[in-house]
């Protein structure tokens, strides 16, 4: 079987390697974006695994041999599902690889704002010691900690926004009408959003979710909000966060994802001191790293040797007819 890397901007592939000459196949590792280089690099491919590439139904119809689309990480928006479904193509994530590290970095820049830490730190560099900007500033204890999706990473921010003593309270579409969710008070999104002092982002991005944080919804935000964000840059419309932020609307803003990535060096949201942004680091610790390597490989080789992956995003391919039309509903590790 040929596993073709279409991108990928690791420095070493021992773990993908490793994987993939344990199962006897083939491994090519190819570094393209461009749809045309893209397919010219995956000819004969039986797996595809990617990093930022889109896969289209062009490709995957350029690429009839494919089974399988394999995505380094847990969002899967840069894979057409539906072309693949109806090709019978499996897509494939690592929905759980890192949960505590993308739960650590929220807490950590939800911190950072509230302590205004990166402000006084580029300050003190700047030759001053006392910052009025940053009053009033106020004890963690008792805020309120907003979690917007709570799901493996947002249910981790939750257990450690308790720890540190914030109010947790929750609002994921899961759960419907009831009064509380996954152990926490469970709030509407309008109640979320104006009693959050910490509103902490941890939903897929998707039609419903695209720009969730408008005008509008940082309009309803008490002037003390801090918001994070680490998971999808368009959730949040960063034209938007950054009149809020200029016009004193809300407290400030941490960011580990924006609407382009990477942001430019000049982009204008960087200039705004109650911002914070990282560059959509949040996923990564050493042992995260490893597993999402090995994980992503092994996902992509049991579907292009048969066998059920552990993860699959469209789990209606199994059984039916089309390229996995071999494959049963049996979880394989």
């Amino acid at each position: 079987m040929r596993i073709v890397i279409t991108d990928c901007d690791h420095d070493a592939f021992d773990e993908e390697r490793a994987v993939v000459e344990a199962s006897g196949d083939e491994l090519i590792i190819a570094n393209a974006t461009d749809p045309a280089a893209l397919i010219a690099n995956a000819r004969g491919a039986d797996a595809l695994v990617v990093q930022y590439a889109s896969i289209t139904a062009e490709i995957l119809d350029a690429l009839p041999q494919v089974k399988v689309v394999s995505r380094y990480g847990v969002g899967v928006d840069s894979v057409d599902i539906p072309a693949a479904t109806a090709r019978g193509v499996a897509v494939c994530n690592v929905p759980d690889y890192g949960t505590e590290a993308v739960s650590d970095h929220a807490i950590a820049l939800a911190l950072n704002a509230a302590r205004e830490v990166a402000r006084l730190d580029r300050g003190l560099r700047d030759g001053r010691v006392d910052f009025p900007g940053v009053r009033p500033m106020h004890l963690i204890g008792g805020r309120v900690f907003g979690i917007l999706g709570l799901g493996l990473i947002g249910s981790a921010t939750a257990r450690k926004a308790a720890g540190l003593g914030f109010e947790v309270i929750c609002h994921d579409i899961a759960a419907g009408d009831a009064s509380e969710f996954r152990g926490y008070p469970h709030v509407s999104l309008p109640e979320l959003l104006s009693r959050g002092q910490v509103i902490s982002i941890h939903t897929p991005l998707t039609d419903l979710t695209r720009h969730l944080i408008d005008a509008d919804a940082l309009a309803s935000m008490r002037s003390d909000a801090i918001v994070v964000n680490t998971a999808r840059g368009p959730i949040v419309d960063t034209a938007a966060l950054g009149e809020a932020l200029r016009n004193g609307q809300i407290r400030g803003a941490a960011l580990d994802v924006t609407e382009t990535e990477p942001l430019p060096a000049d982009d204008p949201l960087l200039n705004i001191p109650q911002l914070t942004v990282t560059p959509h680091m949040a996923w990564y610790s050493e042992e995260s790293y490893g597993e999402l390597k090995r994980r992503t490989v092994e996902n992509a080789v049991d579907v292009a040797a048969g066998r059920t992956p552990r993860n699959i995003v469209n789990p209606e391919v199994l059984g039916a007819p089309g390229r996995n039309h071999g494959l049963t509903a049996e979880v394989a590790r």
